[in-house]
């Protein structure tokens, strides 16, 4: 789970948590020398290498790490993160029978490229595409998608009743007094909160929708 940007990883110096991003600092794969200081209650400090080394010598004199350096613990942090990072890819392709070695793997991120080669290796990949943007990606992406907000409750009720040639009988809808009410209370939340995030009211679209199952089964 990602430690975010706040409080983030112990080396933002704000209370964060242990992360992946702390064993590069402490193995020299993230150089704090080469960021701005900008971390920090008031955001005007470095990044914190001694921080994330006494983080990981806290963790040492778990029973678990005895022996381990924290430099080897912090290669283990690296170590799962790839694994966990490799799985997805694997079954989205070796698992549907596609040839992995024959795909170069793209990488994105302030990270991707930290973690890339590793990767490659695990999954049989010769090719690494590092696009001289990469590291912007994501703000991009946050910057040109639509803002969403969803509102849900649940509800148990019966939509329609079947008549006996087939299909509903839109005359025997036992939902239909409450539901467009309800619909429209999810509606009115699902506006005020884009409208508090600065969004004007009429570039909002709504959308109503209802998860919805056969009557006798389970499963939406």
């Amino acid at each position: 789970e990602s430690a975010k940007a706040h409080p983030g990883p112990v080396c933002y110096r704000k209370n964060g948590y242990l992360a992946v991003t702390d064993a590069n600092v402490v193995l020299g794969r993230v150089i704090p020398d080469y960021f701005p200081n900008i971390f920090g209650p008031n955001e005007d400090e470095p990044l914190d290498l001694e921080g994330a080394r006494a983080a990981f010598r806290a963790i040492a004199g778990e029973e678990e790490a005895t022996g381990r350096s924290i430099e080897e613990l912090a290669w283990g942090f690296i170590q799962v993160a790839n694994e966990a990072m490799c799985r997805p890819i694997r079954n989205l392709t070796q698992m549907r029978g596609f040839d992995i070695t024959k795909h170069a793997l793209a990488c994105f991120g302030g990270a991707g490229p930290q973690h890339a080669c590793a990767m490659a290796r695990a999954l049989g990949i010769t090719k690494v595409y590092v696009h001289r943007y990469g590291g912007i990606l994501s703000a991009y992406g946050l910057s040109m998608a639509d803002a969403v907000a969803e509102e849900q409750e649940p509800a148990k009720e019966v939509y329609g009743v079947s008549k006996a040639s087939g299909g509903f009988d839109e005359e025997q809808d036992p939902s239909a007094a409450t539901r467009e009410d309800r619909l429209e209370h999810l509606a009115e939340k699902a506006r005020a909160s884009l409208v508090k995030q600065g969004y004007p009211e009429d570039s909002i679209v709504i959308e109503k929708y209802l998860n919805m199952r056969y009557e006798g089964t389970d499963n939406a």
